[in-house]
């Protein structure tokens, strides 16, 4: 059995479980409390860091990489575009929420909000938070802009790109921190790919301490 160490809320985490249950490959969830850095989980992954892949007699790590992997092995259904082009935005994109919204946005509100409870590292950063709830603006913004052109945010087929930004923006969505009236646009591309098969294991994740709203589980808001 193919075994996923993760954490619920984890944006990299669920960037991997959505991309296996697309790829409909099973996988066994095995939640790690992952800052504690339990001597075995640090052998799986030296950089203390989940999502951890056990798949195939190999023990992987770093989403983007675990990622590309699946789709160098299980090539269908594609979350890559095949010409040099589409696969450079997919990847920009991948990068973009990976990375910079990740550092803006979710590190900010939901690192304040969750898991600063979760870790017992004190109380939420006012500061942070206000630079995030700031900064999901901006990055709202330039969806609706990507999304004004396209049918999904890389170009008109689902890729990778779609998965990385719903997973920061679900994780965001569980503590009700997204505007989702702000552009019409984006969340019509929100309710489109939380309605995929490949959402729903998401959307019964529940973290002790912090019971999702009620609009988190319903496909129409």
């Amino acid at each position: 059995m193919n075994r996923l160490y993760h954490f619920p809320l984890s944006p990299f985490s669920r960037k991997v479980r959505l991309s296996l249950a697309e790829k409909k490959i099973e996988v066994e969830l095995v939640e790690e409390r992952y800052w504690e850095k339990d001597s075995d989980f640090l052998r799986r992954n030296p950089a203390g860091k989940v999502p951890v892949l056990k798949m195939s007699n190999r023990t992987m790590a770093d989403s983007t990489a675990i990622c590309e992997y699946l789709e160098d092995v299980h090539p269908t259904p594609a979350l890559l575009p095949s010409d040099p082009e589409g696969r450079y935005e997919a990847r920009r994109l991948v990068s973009w929420f990976d990375d910079k919204f990740h550092a803006e946005v979710t590190s900010k509100l939901l690192g304040e909000r969750v898991f600063r409870k979760v870790m017992g590292t004190g109380y939420p950063d006012s500061t942070n938070v206000k630079e995030g709830a700031r900064s999901i603006k901006f990055h709202l913004d330039y969806m609706a802009q990507l999304l004004d052109q396209r049918r999904w945010l890389a170009g008109n087929d689902l890729t990778l790109a779609d998965f990385s930004a719903a997973a920061q923006l679900s994780c965001l969505d569980y503590i009700s921190d997204v505007d989702w009236n702000r552009h019409e646009v984006v969340k019509d591309w929100y309710a489109k790919i939380k309605s995929r098969p490949a959402f729903r294991s998401l959307l019964v994740d529940q973290v002790s301490g912090f019971p999702q709203p009620a609009h988190y589980a319903d496909l129409d808001f």
